[in-house]
């Protein structure tokens, strides 16, 4: 079974619109959906309207919530300050992938493993699944 921890950019697009693509993940019978209070805040304060804040919140139920843990970024890792909480919470999760839009800061990364949690933009993980 997979672990699949959510960056913000994968909650913010879900709950975007009505019938966003990434609702499939949801969908999945065989996998676990993790994230983190900061990736959540950070797909909350970039949505608009109240209405996709709502379907945030109810996306929001259906996700196991952890923490980063303080200590050092992997060395593999090179990321920006603001993405370090991320990694550091899906390898606290046990995450299998850490799913992510965010081509600029972990598309270096993207296809490796860093601490058994391997990093790729959602679409490919949903195509591999197909």
């Amino acid at each position: 079974m997979d672990r699949l921890f959510l960056d913000a950019n994968v909650l913010f697009s879900a709950a975007y619109r009505p019938s966003a693509g990434l609702l499939r993940l949801w969908k999945l019978d065989d996998v676990i959906l993790c994230s983190s209070r900061y990736a959540l805040g950070e797909a909350r304060a970039n949505l608009d309207g109240e209405e996709q804040r709502s379907r945030l919140d109810k996306l929001a139920e259906a996700i196991h919530w952890f923490d980063a843990v303080h200590r050092n970024l992997p060395k593999a890792a090179f990321l920006p300050e603001k993405d370090v909480p991320v990694l550091l919470a899906a390898i606290e999760s046990r995450a299998t992938h850490l799913l992510t839009g965010d081509v600029r800061h972990f598309g270096p990364h993207f296809g490796k493993k860093i601490e058994g949690v391997t990093i790729m933009l959602p679409g490919e993980y949903l195509r591999q699944r197909s």
